[in-house]
């Protein structure tokens, strides 16, 4: 077993939902940290851990960010991290099973899980491997429930996101 360190300046949290149930709308958080434990001759044995700072969200419009920091979202004040703990990896079907928490709220989500590509070496005689990793969750159900109602029905924030993760780890000496 191997420990792998996430590079944050190679990786990449992102996040998509519905606005006003017509159009995605797409932000990132800037600012992740990771350890994945690997062991290439047993995939089934590997296990993560990560943490987010939700503080560094980015959506492009300032505004929008200032709202999604505040008590009607993410209420990073009270909350300023998200983490994810795996318990369960599945190589063939390519899955991670773990507890991912936001706003305090702890729920098992799966991970479908493309990788890990490489190893390679970069210019500094680093191993590296990537993966990527997408779910969908309800944000309801980790309290993330702000919402205004449309005139011409529907909502203005969808319940459903798609969370995409393109993370690249550097192994530990």
């Amino acid at each position: 077993m191997s420990t792998w360190n996430l590079d944050p300046a190679h990786s990449v949290v992102e996040f998509k939902v519905k606005h006003m149930m017509i159009s995605n709308v797409k932000g990132t958080f800037g600012k992740a940290t990771g350890v994945l434990n690997y062991d290439e001759a047993d995939p089934a044995a590997a296990s993560i851990e990560a943490s987010v700072d939700v503080t560094s969200i980015v959506t492009g419009d300032a505004q929008r960010d200032v709202h999604l920091k505040s008590a009607d979202f993410f209420d990073v004040e009270k909350f300023p991290a998200m983490t994810f703990k795996s318990f369960k990896v599945l190589p063939k079907d390519e899955t991670v099973e773990g507890e991912l928490t936001i706003k305090g709220v702890t729920k098992t989500v799966a991970f479908d899980v493309s990788g890990p590509s490489g190893p390679g070496k970069d210019p500094w005689g680093n191993t590296r491997v990537a993966v990527e990793a997408t779910t969908k969750i309800s944000r309801k159900e980790f309290g993330l429930t702000w919402n205004a109602a449309l005139e011409t029905g529907g909502v203005l924030v969808g319940d459903e996101v798609t969370i995409t993760i393109d993370a690249q780890f550097v192994k530990a000496a």
